[in-house]
């Protein structure tokens, strides 16, 4: 789904930097590419790139584990008497974005995902508790939506109260369809009346 956010950017003119982990598809040539192995890594590129680098919009597909060991061992493991695995939380990459994004001018646009099963009651609050514009919300456990397919059913939410359900769509055509949420977005927060209120200086 990244890739296919990244390539409908890319055919519309964009300039796109794909913060990539393990990922399993071919990434498009003309984007850059910050490769980060570990959430750590990520959310320092995704700062750079958004913070740093003043990026218009900000799309956070990547599925990143919630968890990780709380310690790392030196030298190898031994069965022994067994083995208790305590683990503690990573960054929360969007959250952190979503806040500090909101003292920048023109403030940049953030798009989150969440891959739900069964339902997607905790969607909306998801939405409010990130900090988000939007959240592209999809039930992997349905047929042809999510992971290892070449199509997907979300429903994309808005900090405005609004609901997109879209039907099942080839991932490109879903990019597309919230591209042009994320441009509208884009071009409202560069107006004068938008930016009037807000900060003058990125803290």
């Amino acid at each position: 789904m990244g890739v296919a956010i990244a390539e409908a950017a890319l055919a519309r003119g964009a300039r796109v930097t794909i913060v990539a982990g393990r990922v399993e598809v071919p990434l498009p040539e003309a984007a850059t590419v910050v490769r980060a192995e570990r959430t750590a890594e990520m959310r320092d590129a995704v700062l750079a790139a958004v913070i740093d680098g003043a990026a218009d919009a900000l799309v956070m597909a990547a599925a990143v584990a919630d968890f990780r060991p709380a310690t790392t061992a030196t030298s190898k493991l031994t069965r022994g008497d067994g083995l208790t695995l305590e683990l503690e939380p990573t960054e929360d990459i969007l959250a952190e974005v979503g806040g500090r994004a909101r003292e920048l001018v023109p403030r940049p646009v953030v798009v989150g995902f969440a891959a739900e099963t069964g339902s997607l009651e905790r969607a909306p609050e998801k939405l409010r508790r990130k900090g988000a514009d939007l959240l592209v919300a999809n039930d992997v456990s349905e047929a042809g939506s999510g992971f290892g397919t070449d199509t997907n059913r979300v429903v994309i939410l808005g900090a405005d109260g609004s609901r997109d359900e879209l039907p099942l769509l080839s991932k490109r055509e879903v990019a597309d369809r919230l591209l042009d949420r994320v441009v509208a977005l884009v071009d409202e927060h560069s107006t004068p009346e938008h930016t009037a209120s807000r900060p003058t200086e990125a803290p």
